[in-house]
């Protein structure tokens, strides 16, 4: 599991250190998509990394602080459902990843605002990550 965890969070430290050469590493070659909050579905590798080409170069990008990780993983596929702070707007957030030759490449991110957060005397996830059989 902490491997996907990594893949994760070497997600977020590409967007955070706005380094499009190392976000361009992380996405799967194929059979990928994307939605932004508040854009339409991007299929495709080329119109992706093009995004966070846009995305990265953008001065007044708000930074992303990451909470509340959970990892399921199955054979093949794995997802990192969490809450992305982009400034003071919570964004649920799910980073789909697929292993290729041994390593987790990312071949989804979705991000949609939440309504209201839930406040913290519940946990938002288990103790331990999810494994699917």
């Amino acid at each position: 599991m902490d491997d996907i965890l990594a893949a994760n969070a070497l997600y977020y430290s590409a967007f955070s250190s706005g380094d499009f050469a190392r976000m361009s590493e992380l996405w799967a070659d194929e059979d990928v998509s994307c939605v932004h909050p508040g854009w339409p579905i991007l299929i495709g590798r080329q119109a992706v990394l093009e995004s966070y080409k846009n995305i990265l170069r953008n001065p007044m990008q708000e930074t992303i602080v990451v909470r509340e990780e959970v990892a399921i993983v199955s054979a093949r596929d794995g997802r990192v459902c969490c809450v992305e702070m982009a400034g003071d707007m919570p964004l649920a957030t799910t980073n789909w990843f697929r292993r290729i030759h041994g390593i987790w490449r990312m071949i989804h991110h979705q991000a949609s605002p939440i309504a209201s957060m839930v406040q913290d005397s519940e946990p938002l996830r288990p103790h331990s990550p999810i494994k699917l059989n």
